[in-house]
């Protein structure tokens, strides 16, 4: 039997951030004024320059850059708490020899900083597909069909895990088995959105690896 590809979103699914972004980017939503309540909640799994071309594209240049700006010290200052059981779950994958990435609408110097608050991550992706290395955001899947062509596999060969809608978009368009997390969204609004809906992580093991 080969064993599947395992693709990791991270905020939501591997750190405890979603709820931090919830904070920040509805009080963003109210100080820029987009009259759209509850502005965190559109914008899950998005790149900051998706973000700025959906819902800023008509303000002028000085004020998305000071949004960027704003964005960019957010994520590069923020605390990292990992997900119950999330980095447990991806070294016991590792430790059988299952290939694993890391699929993230972050840029390079958010992981930089995500690397340096959490040190144990240093060598556990086999490769790592960033905002960096995107045309195009979630839902669009080329993040995770680009993580598929950096191992030589086949998208039927990768199994996705992820929280957001537009994330969970992006495995199902390439082709991917997708397990939900609720960690973000609640469970009965990803049922039937996704092969699988679990709360988290925690306490996972390779038989349930084996059986998504």
């Amino acid at each position: 039997m080969t064993l599947k590809a395992a693709l990791f979103d991270f905020d939501g699914v591997l750190v405890d951030t979603e709820k931090l972004y919830d904070v920040f980017w509805d009080e963003m939503g109210e100080r820029y004024h987009t009259g759209i309540p509850h502005f965190a909640s559109h914008i899950k799994g998005t790149t900051i320059h998706g973000l700025i071309e959906k819902y800023f594209a008509d303000r002028p240049e000085e004020e998305k850059q000071q949004i960027i700006a704003e964005s960019n010290h957010f994520d590069w200052n923020m605390p990292m708490p990992p997900m119950p059981g999330s980095f447990e779950f991806v070294r016991m994958l590792k430790a059988h020899g299952v290939q694993i990435g890391l699929v993230t609408s972050s840029d390079d110097k958010k992981l930089a900083h995500a690397f340096h608050e959490l040190p144990f991550m240093e060598g556990l992706f086999d490769t790592i597909v960033s905002a960096n290395r995107i045309t195009r955001g979630k839902p669009d899947p080329m993040c995770y069909r680009l993580a598929a062509q950096d191992f030589k596999r086949k998208p039927e060969d990768c199994l996705v895990f992820e929280d957001s809608f537009a994330g969970i978009q992006a495995g199902k368009g390439a082709g991917m088995r997708v397990i939900a997390l609720s960690t973000t969204n609640p469970a009965a609004q990803l049922e039937g959105k996704a092969d699988y809906v679990i709360p988290d992580l925690a306490g996972r093991t390779f038989e349930d690896f084996l059986a998504w």
